[in-house]
C-alpha cells in the first residue's frame, strides 16, 4: 500500500512513474506524481510531483509541492514550495512560494519566490482548419 508522505495536498491518489520508463508527451494529473524514470514534456499536477534521484526531466513542471532529487531540465512553477534534495541539478526557472535548497543541490537559473504562483493547466488552443484557394 502506498502512503502520501507529501505535503501540501490532501488527495491521496498517487500516479508512479517508475525507472526505466520513457515517456514524450505532456503529463496531467488531479493527484500526486512520483517519477523515476525519463519524461521529454511539460507535468501538470493539482496535487504534488515528487522525482527521484535517477529521474531526468526536460519540461515544465506545475505543481503545488515539486521535490526534486533527479535531474531537470525547465521551468518548475509551485503553487506552495519547491524543494532542491541534495543529488538534484535543475538548469531552468523556479517560480514559487518557498523554497528549500538543500547542501549539494545544484542550481542554473532565476527564482522568483514568495508571490503566489498559478499552476494552472496550459490552455491548448486549436487552429481552424482553412482551405487555401485552388485546392477545393
Amino acid at each position: 500500500m502506498l502512503s502520501n508522505t507529501q505535503v501540501g495536498s490532501s488527495n491521496s491518489e498517487e500516479t508512479i512513474i517508475s525507472g526505466g520508463v520513457k515517456i514524450e508527451g505532456k503529463i496531467t494529473s488531479s493527484g500526486n506524481i512520483r517519477i523515476d524514470g525519463e519524461i521529454q514534456g511539460d507535468i501538470f499536477s493539482k496535487g504534488n510531483v515528487n522525482i527521484g534521484d535517477a529521474a531526468k526531466i526536460n519540461g515544465q513542471i506545475n505543481a503545488n509541492v515539486v521535490t526534486i532529487g533527479g535531474k531537470v531540465n525547465g521551468i518548475v512553477k509551485a503553487k506552495d514550495k519547491t524543494i532542491l534534495n541534495s543529488k538534484s541539478h535543475l538548469k531552468g526557472d523556479i517560480f514559487t512560494k518557498n523554497l528549500v535548497i538543500q547542501e549539494g543541490a545544484k542550481f542554473d537559473g532565476n527564482c522568483k519566490t514568495g508571490d503566489s504562483v498559478d499552476i494552472a493547466e496550459p490552455k491548448v488552443f486549436n487552429k481552424p482548419v482553412t482551405s487555401s484557394p485552388g485546392n477545393n
